[in-house]
């Protein structure tokens, strides 16, 4: 008997509106051969894996998901990651001046998780994170223009970003679920990362294919590499909030070994996912002795993000944005802010992707003196990186891409003495990912 119009109209509604909230959601079919599974959220029976940030950080439910996923009788798996193989240059109209810097660099990272349930309500948790950054490319990282955090040879790293541990997450979570609206998390990693600031950058489909650490991350979500964390999470309908007690020093430089605990600082979160498309959180921290280099100064450390996405369509087509504010107080005049405002494009095989910055850093962030300046002077800098990435082929659920971006950056006048009138920066890159999970 044939379908009515309507019904027909009504059916193709219906799997429409299933492309643009389900996609990506694993929670029923494998990534790799379409067999049953039952994989949620990392802390959560009740929420699809969507969500899942660094951390125990949240992101839209409507974000999609690049990864290798396989199950067995009781565990569920997944893998993902990047590798990028990039020519970057920095400063490259004044290469006299200060930030001047080219090379070939190979940023990389892999994520895995592991879980199962325990019993009917119960969900234990198992991550990790390694990266070969201290293997390619050395122990002082890449060339990033105006990039400043961490030390090298008991130097500060200044233009340049540091490179990740070898082992930048290992974490176990269990999770208590009360009913469908209520859980109670515990999550414990060494290292891991506290309820403080939005999804690490890595972690963040917005930023998805930029290679590049933001100008404001030791502003923002920095402490996604912690050594010793203990998070404590309640959630209830569309919010969470969290607290933690976690190790305010950064890593140090030896990037292959555990540094020591100390439990020292603390930090609280809330969360809130008000609809598939938006994830909102606001967090703040206090930090004690986040820097080898003075280690007599503790950091007050304030977040707010909003995160955006939305399925553009039935293909591999979607959009994600992010706008983060942080803030650092360090005591007396030592207050700096952050701003920062990037978004994803991705249109199949082709994606447009930018990012804007604005951020405050002292004469000593960028190692410059001037003579007529106090010594706790503060730099606004503005940048701003556009990029486009076209998948090249791909094998066996992987992506291979090539990309270019550029960026350029807006300095204070006092600066260009330095680093030169409006410095530009740009890269070429081939990038290695999995591919789009699907329905």
């Amino acid at each position: 008997m044939p379908m009515k119009k309507d019904s027909v109209k009504h059916e193709m509604h219906d799997h429409q509106k299933i492309d643009k909230h389900d996609m990506g959601n694993m929670n029923r079919t494998d990534s790799m051969g379409g067999m049953k599974m039952q994989m949620n959220h990392s802390f959560s029976l009740s929420l699809p894996m969507n969500r899942n940030g660094s951390g125990t950080s949240w992101q839209p439910d409507a974000t999609p998901m690049y990864a290798y996923m396989k199950h067995s009788d009781k565990w569920n798996y997944m893998l993902h990651g990047s590798l990028y193989l990039r020519y970057t240059r920095q400063n490259l109209n004044h290469i006299t001046r200060k930030g001047f810097g080219d090379k070939v660099s190979l940023p990389n990272y892999v994520m895995g998780m592991a879980q199962r349930k325990v019993g009917e309500n119960g969900l234990l948790t198992i991550r990790s994170m390694v990266s070969l950054d201290r293997i390619f490319d050395g122990g002082s990282g890449y060339p990033l223009l105006f990039q400043s955090g961490e030390t090298w040879k008991g130097n500060a790293l200044v233009d340049r970003q540091h490179p990740h541990d070898l082992i930048s997450e290992l974490a176990v979570a269990y999770t208590q679920r009360i009913n469908q609206k209520m859980d109670i998390t515990i999550y414990a990693g060494y290292p891991g990362e506290p309820a403080l600031g939005p999804t690490a950058f890595m972690h963040r489909m917005s930023a998805f294919n930029n290679p590049d650490a933001a100008l404001g991350h030791h502003w923002q979500d920095a402490t996604h590499i912690t050594f010793g964390v203990v998070t404590a999470g309640l959630r209830y309908g569309k919010f969470k909030l969290e607290a933690s007690t976690f190790t305010g020093r950064e890593p140090n430089e030896n990037r292959f070994n555990f540094d020591k605990p100390r439990f020292d600082s603390y930090s609280y979160r809330l969360l809130f996912n008000p609809s598939a498309n938006w994830a909102f959180q606001a967090s703040h921290g206090y930090i004690k002795s986040p820097e080898a280099n003075h280690p007599e100064e503790n950091v007050k450390r304030t977040t707010v993000s909003a995160q955006h996405s939305m399925v553009l369509g039935s293909k591999n087509r979607w959009i994600s944005s992010s706008l983060v504010y942080g803030l650092n107080d360090s005591g007396e005049n030592h207050k700096e802010s952050s701003v920062l405002a990037e978004s994803n494009l991705q249109l199949d095989k082709w994606s447009v992707y930018g990012r804007y910055e604005w951020v405050q850093k002292s004469q000593e962030e960028l190692d410059v003196v001037p003579a007529d300046k106090m010594f706790n002077h503060k730099y606004p800098i503005s940048s701003f990186t556009l990029g486009i990435n076209r998948q090249i082929f791909s094998f066996s659920n992987t992506l291979v891409q090539a990309g270019i971006q550029g960026s350029v950056y807006h300095i204070d006048k006092d600066l260009k003495s330095f680093y030169g009138k409006m410095p530009l920066s740009g890269q070429i890159y081939l990038r290695l990912t999995p591919g789009l999970m699907r329905m």
